[in-house]
């Protein structure tokens, strides 16, 4: 129970992404689940940042004095979440883009009146 209540950050991100996973899974409505994939997204990143962070170090922006290679922080991982975002953001527009124009062709965002209509 201590780890659980020391390491927030993670377990906030792992509630967060069962939050996204269930939205996914239990909602037929196409805006739904692209939220709860958004969701997902939000707490991939919120884990990995919270795990690349490192109590006492800096973030690598040299200002003053250097203080050798241990005092900072590795900015990788934060760099890959940047571009990681970026990849969301962009998924998430195409899912939206999609989602007019099955609206336009159906009229409806209901996954379960799509497939039956197709029939």
């Amino acid at each position: 129970m201590e780890k659980l209540l020391t390491n927030y950050y993670e377990t906030g991100a792992i509630i967060l992404f069962g939050i996204g996973f269930m939205t996914l899974l239990l909602n037929n409505n196409l805006i739904k689940k692209i939220i709860g994939m958004n969701i997902m997204d939000t707490a991939v990143f919120l884990f990995f940042i919270a795990k690349g962070y490192i109590q006492g170090k800096e973030a690598p922006i040299i200002s003053g004095n250097f203080k050798g290679v241990e005092g900072y922080i590795n900015p990788i991982p934060t760099s890959l979440m940047l571009t990681g975002i970026v990849v969301a953001v962009s998924t998430t527009a195409f899912a939206l883009a999609l989602t007019v124009k099955i609206y336009e062709k159906y009229g409806t965002v209901e996954l379960d009146k799509i497939l039956n209509k197709g029939e």
